[in-house]
C-alpha cells in the first residue's frame, strides 16, 4: 500500500531568509564587507542585548547593531527606542567612516529621549539632559550630534561655580527628517517633517516641514513641495 503523500507545509512568511540562499551568496561575492558586518552584528548580537538590558532599554524587534553603541542612561531617566533601529557604530559599518561608536545619553534625573521606529544613525550622539523626541523613519548621518542643553553656562563666574549646569531645552525632530553628517542641532530646535538638514549644518532655530537647511547657522535653501 503507498503510503499518502502529504503536502508541503507553505513557508512561514516571519521566518528569515535561509544563510544560503542565493541572494546572499550574490552579495557576499560582489560586496564581501557586508558580508562581514552581518556576521560581526550575529556574533555581537548577544552582547548587544545584554547591554540594553543592564541599562533597562527593552529590546524591540528588528533592531540592527553594526558595533556596540555606548548607552549612558540615569537611572531615574527615560530612553524608549521603537522598532526597526539600525546603528553603526565602527568604521567598516558605513564607507563615511564614523570616528567613533553611537552614544545615547540621559544624564539627569527625569531626562526624557524617546525616539520612533525605524531610527537610522552612524556614529555621533544624542545627548540629553531634559527633553528630545525623535519620529519615526529619522535619519542621521555620520558623526552628527543632537543635544537639548549647552553643559556649560555661558557666564564665567555660574561657571565656576556649577560648571555642568548649563540651559536646557526641548528638542523635537519629526517624522521623515534626514541630518546629514557633521551636523549639530542644538537646544530648543523643532525640526518640521519631511525636512532636510545639509551636511556640516549648525541648527540654531526652528526648521519648517519638508524645508532644506544648510550653513553655520542652517538657513532655509528651498522647499521640497514647491
Amino acid at each position: 500500500m503507498r503510503r499518502p503523500v502529504m503536502p508541503t507545509p507553505p513557508p512561514d512568511p516571519e521566518s528569515p531568509p535561509s544563510l544560503l540562499s542565493l541572494a546572499a551568496l550574490r552579495l557576499a561575492f560582489d560586496m564581501p564587507w557586508k558580508a562581514r558586518n552581518e556576521i560581526e552584528r550575529l556574533l555581537l548580537l548577544p552582547l548587544a542585548r545584554l547591554q540594553f538590558a543592564l541599562a533597562g532599554v527593552p529590546w524591540r524587534s528588528g533592531w540592527k547593531l553594526y558595533g556596540l553603541p555606548i548607552i549612558q542612561r540615569h537611572r531615574r531617566s527615560t530612553l524608549v527606542i521603537g522598532q526597526r533601529l539600525e546603528l553603526r557604530s565602527t568604521a567598516r559599518g558605513n564607507p563615511l567612516g564614523p570616528n567613533r561608536p553611537v552614544i545615547l545619553s540621559t544624564r539627569r534625573a527625569g531626562a526624557r529621549l524617546v525616539i520612533g521606529d525605524d531610527f537610522g544613525m552612524t556614529g555621533g550622539s544624542i545627548v540629553c539632559e531634559d527633553r528630545i523626541t525623535i519620529g519615526n523613519r529619522v535619519i542621521v548621518g555620520a558623526n552628527a550630534i543632537i543635544t537639548d542643553t549647552d553643559f556649560h553656562p555661558l557666564d564665567p563666574l555660574t561657571r565656576q561655580r556649577s560648571p555642568l549646569a548649563g540651559r536646557t531645552a526641548p528638542v523635537t525632530i519629526h517624522d521623515d527628517v534626514f541630518i546629514g553628517m557633521q551636523s549639530l542641532i542644538l537646544k530648543g530646535v523643532v525640526i518640521g517633517a519631511g525636512s532636510v538638514v545639509g551636511a556640516g549644518s549648525v541648527v540654531t532655530h526652528d526648521v519648517p516641514p519638508g524645508a532644506v537647511v544648510a550653513g553655520n547657522p542652517a538657513r532655509v535653501i528651498r522647499h521640497l513641495n514647491r
